[in-house]
């Protein structure tokens, strides 16, 4: 898969080092002088780029006709959004990702103007916050759908009235999904006859409205 980052900053180091990391073809695109003896030393050279991510001709040498995926991730939004237009409307990328740094801009982040999936970091951070305010021991183990849903862990307490009930006997919120149960070594794929026990680990999808409410149900340990 060939990817192009737009941004070397924190953000666009990092996400190359994943990508890099699991054998996919990177170009990063920096156009601040002072960013590029950092990124020297934590990405190869031949996947640093100088220069700005508007650039059609730069974009054409980081390979922009073949690429799979372009995330546009710099500090100013009107930057990710004009790359995320070019890179759909002028040279078709598949799948086009952008960064949203300003809040208030989320609205123009959408597939009119390119973007398939708009990353809103203090939106995303805002939702993290307030899961582990008001969640209590349910752990968060990954966001899904743009954060509308989430998998998330938690230990069936004794005051759940899940517990000593089979499942198809269980009322959850609605939406929400038993997916796997650890008890002890071993691992459950949950049916409907499948007994939940005091103790049992249950990871679950739920939308993240209806959270606390399965939080609740499963009990306070």
């Amino acid at each position: 898969m060939k990817v192009i980052i737009v941004g070397g900053g924190q953000v666009g180091a990092y996400l190359a080092s994943l990508l890099l990391g699991r054998g996919y073809t990177v170009k990063v695109i920096e156009e601040r002088e002072s960013r590029m003896p950092v990124l020297k030393r934590d990405l190869p050279e031949s996947a640093i780029l100088f220069g700005s991510g508007t650039d059609p001709h730069l974009l054409e040498q980081a390979g922009i006709k073949d690429a799979d995926v372009v995330a546009a991730v710099t500090g100013a939004d009107e930057t990710n959004l004009v790359v995320a237009t070019l890179a759909r409307l002028e040279y078709g990328v598949p799948r086009v990702v952008g960064r949203v740094n300003n809040p208030k801009n989320a609205w123009l982040f959408t597939p009119v103007m390119g973007v398939d999936v708009a990353l809103n970091q203090a939106d995303l951070m805002g939702r993290l916050v307030a899961e582990e305010m008001f969640n209590g021991d349910m752990m968060t183990l990954l966001n899904l759908h743009r954060g509308e849903f989430s998998l998330v862990e938690k230990r069936i307490a004794p005051s759940s009235p899940l517990a000593g009930k089979p499942m198809r006997e269980a009322k959850l919120p609605e939406g929400c999904l038993l997916v796997a149960v650890t008890r002890g070594a071993e691992l459950i794929i949950p049916k409907g006859y499948t007994v939940l026990e005091e103790g049992d680990i249950v990871v679950a999808l739920t939308p993240v409205v209806r959270q606390q409410a399965l939080s609740e149900l499963l009990g306070e340990n």
